[in-house]
């Protein structure tokens, strides 16, 4: 019995480090599905079955509770997979199983509001509140598509305003490795393309793709000093530790355990993943 957390590739990694952090003694599963990465161009069929095929191999290594630590996933698959499909795995492993996603922890350390609330709309049209805030989100292209934050974070602050710039190619350069210079020259360009869409910086940043966290200090140093940044590993972690006070049924293991899985190629991961990690990090086939 363990945790599963699942990604494209090696993001997924960031919340999966703040999760051991949280609960240490529980039992961990990573699965990188780093045959199919990225998944940020991909159509949403395909990611609904790249998500789905990846939750099922989770599931079969013992885990209860999976963890889309991707926002592509979350964005694109976590809702059809939680409606269509997560009833039918209870009853094909005989067990209680869930498939969580990290947009909804993400939104409400963005809000400060639980996901439940939504802001009243008596207020006569032509009478909203004028914006006071902007958020900046940075993120894949099929995140930004999917206009997932703009939506939610409307629906609880009326006062805050979403802009999200979509960063093709940059978790690609992540996962590869790609020399620091490299990427700080992507962070600066998106960073000053949201500014020039939006004329000013944003008052605060999500990095709304888990592979960002790896060079949150790049998209920092971008941004005027002291932008606030929401980290997601930190939102979801706290989400998961309400979670499971709620939900006891769920087995969780106790021994401490680390799998590493990918559908790629198995073998030790980059030097600057192995630098985030704080230790070489290799992975076994899937």
């Amino acid at each position: 019995m363990a945790i599963g957390v699942f990604d494209s590739g090696v993001g997924g990694l960031t919340v999966h480090r703040e999760l051991t952090r949280r609960f240490p003694d529980r039992d961990f599963v990573y699965l990188a599905d780093q045959a199919n990465a990225p998944y940020g161009g991909r159509g949403g069929e395909e990611i609904v079955d790249l998500t789905r095929a990846g939750c099922e191999r989770l599931f079969e290594a013992g885990a209860n509770v999976i963890v889309l630590a991707c926002n592509t996933a979350s964005a694109i698959a976590l809702r059809r997979l939680q409606q269509t499909w997560v009833p039918d795995a209870r009853a094909r492993h005989g067990r209680p199983v869930n498939v969580l996603g990290i947009i909804v922890p993400t939104i409400e350390a963005a809000t400060g509001l639980p996901w439940t609330y939504e802001s009243e709309r008596d207020r006569a049209e032509g009478e909203k509140k004028q914006a006071i805030e902007i958020t900046g989100v940075f993120s894949t292209a099929a995140t930004a598509m999917s206009r997932v934050y703009e939506i939610e974070i409307d629906k609880r602050r009326e006062d805050l305003a979403v802009f999200s710039e979509p960063c093709p190619g940059l978790a690609g350069l992540i996962e590869l490795g790609a020399p620091t210079e490299e990427l700080t020259v992507v962070v600066n360009d998106h960073v000053d393309a949201l500014r020039r869409r939006i004329g000013r910086h944003p008052d605060k940043a999500i990095l709304g793709c888990t592979h960002y966290e790896i060079v949150a200090d790049l998209f920092a140093a971008a941004l005027p000093d002291g932008t606030p940044i929401i980290h997601q590993p930190q939102a979801v972690a706290d989400a998961l530790d309400r979670y499971f006070a709620h939900h006891p049924e769920y087995g969780l293991g106790e021994t401490g355990r680390r799998d590493f899985l990918t559908t790629g190629t198995p073998g030790p991961q980059s030097d600057r993943v192995s630098q985030f990690w704080g230790a070489p990090l290799s992975f076994a086939a899937a």
